[in-house]
């Protein structure tokens, strides 16, 4: 049995003077919660919290020493003075722990807020044991890149999961972050007084990106705060403390989007055995492997909803391995972030060098990509570049998208300056390269009249086909094609006369003149 979260955490989420500890140690685990009514007959409260309900003071006496004989690690009662006192003294004698409760809580309310923190420990158990962690660290790292501030990850009973790390923060923490690193939580005078300013509800109740001013006074910097949510559970927080620099603009979408990827994985690694991992899911559906049915069951997502993919490539490979396996996973992180800051239900995975993101038609993907690559290069160094497929009628054809997103990178990639392209934008370039592709592949449809320019350009050092080429491209404006290689017209017009005599080209034939092109086009691509 795992340790579940202790009395110290519980009453640490509740809140004195609602709740507190009469007996036994702050540390004791407890591992779930039950209800005790005097009108029912006790059960087996292994290692639980029993909540009495239906006796106050002196008259739970009995149900205490009921409860703790069968099992309960603690007991929660309603009681005042002088009651408690014995509640006290027979909770010691029973070895179990005694949470007091003041006779105005709500047994409802007490018990469901709870249960939330007991099922959230449940799901996040093991995150600081496991190689898991990782993921939730370089999260933090990710945010801390894009909203230039100091992240901590937190689960539902303020215990610590992750947070970032940098040479330059020792001048820049402020005490509640150090205490809160120092003990793996949140101090608990500082809990207390988040309580009070009602921070911890507006983070259980909703998406909303809190904004906590700067308190000099209880050494306390400007923060940014999420909740971490799985629908209706609160699966914990994310905090970005101000540094010496502000907060960027997109930070509090950033947080945003954060949240949601921790929640996923926090909720991965809760998994049930033999379930597929999402990684798994998204790649499968990108590459045709796992049907668009079976990822949308598992990820809860609508089969014929309309997608579109869009494809992200770091311009300069690093020769280095490990290096460019880091960028790589940087890339993923921070177009998950945005992503799904910006849609719920966006899906991001990883296939050989590329990171993918499938997301809903409805969304403006142009300009997503184009904050996705500025912010790349402005927060992370990383020149990257993207390509958008078409709109996808379901999930079931976002295979097309992909591999027209694919084309369309693969066209950007071959244009330094350009950073963003659709297939809308772009379908003439993809059009033109999977030509080209087609025929590099086939060589038996080689123009040997174009191979025959290339050999002799090899030999003698001329510039035949590049002359001729930029001749073609001008469509047989030999003053612009000129200008463009920057030699004299009469130039360009004795080398194209000299290619076309050397390679017999045919360049009145539109049949001939189109082959010739596309063949120079492609002995351009592969000199």
């Amino acid at each position: 049995m795992t340790d579940g979260p202790s009395l110290r955490q519980l009453l640490a989420a509740i809140g004195e003077p609602l709740v507190q500890l009469g007996a036994g140690s702050a540390d004791l685990p407890v591992h779930g919660l039950a209800i005790l009514d005097p009108d029912d007959e006790p059960g087996a409260y292994r290692g639980e919290l029993v909540l009495i309900i239906g006796a106050r003071g002196r008259d739970a006496l009995r149900y205490l020493r009921a409860a703790a004989r069968r099992g309960a690690a603690a007991v929660a009662v309603k009681s005042e003075e002088p009651d408690t006192a014995q509640l006290e003294a027979a909770a010691g004698d029973a070895g179990i722990g005694l949470l007091v409760v003041q006779p105005r809580a709500r047994w409802d309310q007490l018990s469901a807020l709870i249960r939330e923190l007991l099922d959230s420990a449940a799901l996040t158990a093991g995150l600081r044991d496991d190689s898991s962690d990782r993921d939730l660290f370089s999260l933090a790292q990710t945010v801390a890149a894009l909203t230039g501030g100091i992240v901590s990850i937190e689960d539902a009973t303020y215990r610590l999961l992750a947070y970032s790390r940098s040479d330059s923060e020792v001048d820049e923490v402020d005490e509640l972050r150090r205490l809160t690193i120092l003990g793996w939580k949140g101090p608990e005078r500082y809990l207390e007084l988040l309580r009070e300013w009602g921070v911890y509800q507006r983070l259980r109740s909703g998406e909303e990106v809190v904004d906590l001013e700067e308190r000099p006074e209880l050494g306390i910097r400007r923060r940014l705060a999420v909740g971490i949510r799985a629908g209706s559970q609160h699966l914990g927080a994310i905090w970005v403390q101000q540094g010496s620099q502000p907060f960027t603009e997109q930070a509090g979408s950033a947080l945003l989007g954060a949240a949601r990827m921790a929640a996923l994985s926090m909720l991965t690694q809760r998994g049930l055995p033999g379930t597929r991992s999402r990684d798994e899911l998204v790649t499968g559906l990108l590459d045709g492997r796992v049907s668009a049915d079976l990822v949308a069951g598992q990820l809860g997502l609508d089969p014929a909803a309309p997608s579109v993919v869009l494809a992200f490539a770091a311009r300069t490979i690093e020769p280095d391995l490990p290096e460019h396996e880091l960028h790589l996973a940087e890339l993923a992180r921070v177009v998950s972030v945005h992503v799904t800051a910006h849609r719920r239900g966006a899906l991001v995975g990883t296939i050989g060098g590329r990171v993918y993101a499938v997301l809903p038609v409805t969304t403006a993907p142009v300009g997503l990509a184009e904050r996705i690559v500025d912010v790349l290069k402005r927060r992370t160094a990383l020149t990257v570049q993207a390509g958008i497929g078409g709109a996808a009628p379901s999930l079931r054809a976002v295979v097309t998208s992909r591999a027209e997103a694919d084309r369309v990178l693969d066209a950007v990639s071959r244009t330094p300056d350009r950073a963003v392209g659709s297939i809308g934008d772009l379908r003439a370039e993809v059009l033109l390269g999977e030509t080209l592709s087609l025929l590099e592949a086939n060589p038996e449809l080689h123009d040997p009249a174009v191979q025959s320019l290339v050999e002799h350009d090899a030999a003698h050092g001329t510039e035949l086909v590049v002359s001729l080429l930029a001749y073609l491209d001008a469509l047989g404006d030999v003053r612009a094609a000129a200008e463009k290689l920057h030699v004299h017209p009469n130039t360009l017009r004795h080398r194209v006369r000299r290619a076309r005599a050397l390679g017999g080209i045919d360049l009145d034939d539109p049949a001939h003149r189109v082959v010739s092109h596309l063949n120079l086009l492609l002995a351009r691509r592969n000199p």
